[in-house]
């Protein structure tokens, strides 16, 4: 785990716990306000690194840096790829890593075992949200999108509208699975979701058909104007090519469930726990798969704060994330012969090795995020593209 990935998992850790209610939410611009700082600790220290997290926002969260410390220790400790954490001085906390394969063999146990609850929050937390939304189709896609996302973090949701939607408007929430619990202007002013509309009628965006429709209401941020017309490129999000982040996030996921199907007619399954036994040094698409591995590693932080903002766009933004770093680590070998043996999948007449085993793993794991993102999102993963 370098120094960037390991400040992340810090900051990770600090949402979760102000989520949790653990820690005061002005702890959360606080800690976004600034930087978290990881470092080696001084001769005598222990641990691998060090940070005075608890120390910088032991003011905003009002108690002491040694509350705060005891706090994120318990968090951090629970984290892939940290062996243990110990609290030194007024609230140091000093972090030791467990190796790269445990902490990538940890991560990947994790999603096999939850599946696409990966990054959910169980069991609910007892909170309540209300969406309000204007009469407007992206509006009411952004909010159900948001439920779900929501619901995923263990919030209660209820999404309302100003106004009944018109003949066309109400077919296209119908065509597009989006669900409004309730009509009306609420008595008192609410917080309004507000997305920059579609420029074009329901229909337009609706000959898109739903998932396409869906993402390209969704992907763009609140502030940005969706494409759906031809003349506006909305046509782009139906083709099959690397330019659509759509079809590499659709076609990253069909990647994953095709290696697993080739895998069970070469005899062998996908196993998280086999320790890989090669060189990681010598493997050059260790470096890959390190990318891919902290990609799966940040979806639950995406996650919160999607969930957070009311914000699906992230978590979209994601996902593409999750598919590039999928595709570059399965297609890598590809490039040179001699690296076949560092391939997801036994080449000619080799035998499946307990690395392929490992590798596969990873990939399925990486298409088990891809799918249940997809879902939040309120569109379809297919097995074949």
């Amino acid at each position: 785990m370098t120094p960037v990935e390991l400040s992340r998992t810090v900051l990770r850790a600090t949402r979760r716990a102000v989520d949790a209610g653990e820690l005061s939410v002005d702890v959360a611009a606080s800690v976004e306000a600034g930087s978290v700082r990881v470092e080696r600790p001084r001769p005598g220290g222990r641990g691998d690194f060090a940070t005075n997290v608890a120390l910088q926002i032991a003011r905003a969260a009002g108690r002491t840096p040694r509350d705060v410390a005891e706090v994120l220790s318990a968090r951090l400790a629970a984290e892939p790829g940290i062996a243990g954490v110990d609290i030194t001085g007024p609230g140091f906390l000093n972090i030791t890593l467990t190796d790269a394969r445990a902490r990538a063999a940890a991560l990947v146990r994790e999603i096999h075992e939850r599946g696409r609850c990966y990054g959910h929050v169980h069991p609910d937390t007892g909170d309540v949200a209300q969406l309000h939304v204007p009469r407007d189709l992206r509006a009411a896609v952004l909010a159900d999108s948001a439920r779900r996302i929501l619901r995923s973090q263990g919030v209660l949701v209820r999404v309302t509208c100003d106004e009944q939607p018109d003949p066309a408007r109400a077919d296209a929430i119908d065509a597009l699975d989006v669900r409004i619990d309730a009509y009306g202007r609420p008595p008192e002013p609410l917080p309004t979701l507000r997305p920059v509309p579609a420029p074009a009628p329901a229909d337009a965006v609706l000959r898109l058909g739903r998932d396409a429709a869906r993402w390209a209401l969704l992907h763009p941020a609140p502030h940005d104007h969706p494409r759906v017309t031809p003349e506006q490129g909305g046509d782009d999000h139906l083709v099959q090519r690397e330019s659509n982040p759509l079809f590499r996030v659709r076609y990253a996921y069909a990647r994953t469930r095709a290696l697993t199907r080739n895998a069970a007619a070469l005899g062998f399954a996908a196993d998280p726990d086999v320790d890989p036994d090669v060189d990681m040094e010598a493997d050059p698409a260790a470096p890959l798969a390190d990318a891919l591995l902290t990609a799966l590693g940040d979806y639950p932080a995406t996650l919160a704060s999607a969930a957070r903002h009311r914000a699906p766009d992230r978590l979209a933004r994601h996902l593409v994330v999750i598919a590039d770093a999928f595709l570059a680590f399965q297609s890598a070998p590809q490039s040179a012969p001699q690296e076949a043996a560092f391939a997801v999948l036994p080449r000619g007449d080799e035998k499946p090795s307990a690395a392929h085993r490992a590798r596969l793993a990873l990939a399925e794991a990486a298409g088990t995020v891809l799918a249940g993102g997809l879902s939040l999102l309120g569109i379809n993963a297919p097995e074949f593209l």
